[in-house]
């Protein structure tokens, strides 16, 4: 990502996907550790607002990204209280 982000930009709608595909992968590894759920959660609680500002809450990809982010926080809490 690194990359990426350094050729096409963070604002980048592509970037954006990148990110949001980079942390559902994370999370939903079965065999995610608890940092993999923490940075699948860090990744989108930053790409959200960004999403936000560059392409607007109603768009699909920030849709997208947000609704990630409430499964991934509800993966984090379940694996937090086993």
């Amino acid at each position: 990502m690194p990359m990426t982000r350094r050729v096409i930009g963070e604002n980048h709608e592509g970037t954006l996907k990148i990110r949001w595909t980079y942390a559902e992968t994370l999370y939903k590894d079965p065999d995610a550790t608890l940092d993999d759920l923490r940075e699948a959660m860090t990744t989108l609680e930053e790409t959200a607002p960004i999403s936000r500002r560059v392409l607007g809450s109603a768009h699909p990809v920030t849709e997208g990204i947000e609704d990630e982010l409430r499964h991934a926080l509800a993966a984090l809490r379940a694996r937090e209280s086993s």
